[in-house]
């Protein structure tokens, strides 16, 4: 039976592992010569047309609409190409949910960063960015390459605020602080859908000032507010919001800062007042699962921080004096749990 088994076990499963990167590369590659673009502009175009358009030669232009073909990024009928309907809404320059800003931080920034995650695992330290020059990760970047992230991800933040309004009840709730650092798309969302609330949205001066038209211009602007500040380096948090929400937060932070955070959390709320976290959390026996995982490798090279899981976010919850702390699934890409906690009071 043991030679019956290792016979049936081979390295294709490794391979295909050290092979993702050549996915994301081809996809990075594409958007960079706006490949999707260029077929927006010529439904049907040709191989000929698409190499002269990007100024490539026809070999590396047929490996480059092949690979994407096979992908799923393209569709080929009758020696033509069309985008596919995810890039045709996502890829193309200029479409409202246009996603390859994200695809082009991810391959400018975060690429090489990963490329150095020995040190960051040997020297325990970030790589993406100096930890010594005292300053935040947002510090240097390009405010347009950070804008085009921000909107890029915006699908995805509003559908897990989509996700939050359908697990968590804030029917009861009055006025909200959003410190989950994610611009205008929470609070959007849980305005759209809660008619009595108002959020206050507390982010880095650079995301909030590009946020600013896009919180000026939505149809809730008399219920959205922003306040500028670093949660970490204040000594507190605004004062007099009944519910506080945590998105996407805590696992990128280390323990410490963990646990500083929700104390800061506490004392900013009223008697009665609800913490909300929504978050990747990888298993309580961190045996996965593989995006929270990940995740958790990605922040050892961006920050200092560690992917946590939901049963420490529920004693950190204990030890800062919330109590009521609930756990339930949430199925959006940003996050797989939300933990809820109350202030004890009259």
């Amino acid at each position: 039976m043991r030679q019956t088994a290792e016979a049936a076990l081979d390295p294709q499963p490794l391979l295909r592992l050290l092979r993702g990167f050549w996915a994301a590369k081809t996809l990075a590659v594409a958007v960079h010569l706006d490949l999707f673009t260029h077929v927006a502009r010529e439904a049907g175009a040709t191989l000929e047309t698409l190499g002269a358009a990007l100024g490539l030669q026809r070999r590396p232009a047929d490996a480059l609409l092949t690979a994407c073909t096979g992908l799923g990024l393209l569709e080929r009928h009758e020696n033509r190409y069309h985008n596919s309907e995810l890039t045709q809404r996502f890829l193309v320059r200029g479409s409202e949910d246009y996603f390859g800003s994200v695809v082009e931080a991810v391959d400018q920034r975060n690429f090489p960063a990963w490329m150095n995650v020995l040190d960051a695992l040997r020297d325990n330290r970030p790589v993406s960015w100096d930890l010594g020059s005292g300053g935040t990760l947002f510090d240097g970047e390009d405010p347009q390459l950070v804008d085009g992230v921000r909107s890029g991800l915006r699908p995805l933040v509003t559908a897990a605020a989509r996700e939050l309004a359908r697990v968590v009840d804030l029917s009861g709730a009055r006025r909200l602080l959003d410190i989950s650092g994610h611009g205008e798309a929470y609070g959007l969302e849980l305005c759209r859908r809660y008619r009595q609330l108002t959020v206050t949205v507390y982010d880095q001066p650079l995301l909030s000032s590009l946020a600013r038209a896009e919180r000026e211009n939505s149809p809730f602007g008399d219920r959205l507010s922003a306040v500028t500040g670093d949660f970490l380096a204040e000594p507190a948090l605004p004062a007099g919001h009944d519910v506080i929400l945590l998105a996407s937060v805590l696992c990128d932070l280390g323990e410490t800062d963990c646990r500083l955070t929700l104390a800061k959390c506490y004392a900013a709320m009223p008697p009665r007042g609800r913490l909300v976290v929504a978050d990747l959390f990888v298993a309580d026996d961190r045996s996965g699962p593989p995006e929270a995982a990940l995740s958790g490798m990605n922040t050892l090279v961006e920050t200092m921080g560690r992917t946590c899981t939901a049963g420490e976010c529920g004693t950190w919850l204990a030890e800062a004096g919330f109590t009521g702390v609930t756990t339930a699934d949430f199925r959006a890409p940003t996050a797989n749990k939300v933990l809820t906690a109350e202030k004890p009071g009259a």
